[in-house]
């Protein structure tokens, strides 16, 4: 059966988009029909992120206002052609979009992929509630700090009283160095503070900024974090992953 998943996070800054495109790219070299919806209007990035930036001629508020058909609007990813991303205007506001828009092209999207992820704007405000209306279940990104862990609690209050499923999380930006010195949050304590099931966590990883830089998904990197995007999709598929214990590395001269 078809699913659409909110990717949110309450702030911003937090690597969510980076974590949707990653994550759609992962399911799509698994042959799996995916589509990526950046519902961010005014503010898109998701084809940048994914190199589709001068691809794209139609987008989401044209297709919620009859000026073209969907199809039109989805940009395949030619990395890997079982990705496609109906990108958000460049041009407009949420005020743009309705809930019930939103939903009616979510369900023609599901009729369509077997995963919509759907990257939702920072914050708590009409864009975030019109996406989450059309979602089947959500994925939580936040990094291990108190900022943003008291912005995705709450993320978490709203999906409760909209009546939704508890998210899944994912920890971004995480310094295994740190979490060994008691000076960083591990993934499990923010997952245990939010009172949610830990999905993963990814690493702080330079090839993340090099693989922006180049307006490519950190997918194509040889890399600890693609190495965790990879994990996480195994998870999210329902595979049994286990979570990498932090350990220390020993050098040539010591421990580190």
């Amino acid at each position: 059966m078809s699913q659409a998943w909110m990717i949110a996070s309450g702030k911003g800054g937090v690597g969510k988009s980076t974590i949707t495109a990653a994550l759609a790219v992962a399911l799509a070299r698994r042959q799996l029909l995916t589509c990526a919806v950046d519902t961010d209007i005014g503010l898109r990035s998701l084809d940048i992120l994914l190199g589709l930036q001068n691809k794209i001629v139609f987008d989401m508020v044209d297709v919620a206002n009859k000026d073209c058909k969907l199809k039109y609007a989805l940009v395949q990813y030619a990395a890997a052609p079982s990705l496609s991303l109906l990108p958000a205007a460049q041009l407009g506001t949420s005020q743009d979009m309705s809930a019930e828009l939103m939903g009616k092209i979510v369900r023609k999207l599901k009729k369509r992929f077997s995963y919509v992820l759907m990257d939702a704007p920072a914050g708590l405000e009409r864009g975030v509630v019109n996406t989450l209306h059309s979602a089947d279940h959500t994925l939580l990104i936040a990094t291990p700090d108190d900022v943003s862990i008291r912005d995705a609690e709450r993320m978490t209050a709203l999906l409760e009283k909209l009546g939704k499923p508890r998210p899944l999380l994912i920890v971004n930006r995480v310094v295994p160095e740190m979490v060994l010195a008691g000076t960083m949050y591990s993934p499990q304590t923010v997952a245990n503070t939010l009172d949610v099931p830990l999905l993963g966590y990814v690493p702080e990883d330079q090839a993340v900024l090099r693989a922006l830089t180049g307006h490519r998904t950190v997918m194509e990197e040889d890399c600890p974090a693609r190495q965790a995007l990879d994990r996480i999709s195994q998870r999210f598929l329902g595979e049994f992953v286990p979570m990498p214990a932090f350990t220390k590395k020993r050098r040539l001269f010591g421990w580190r």
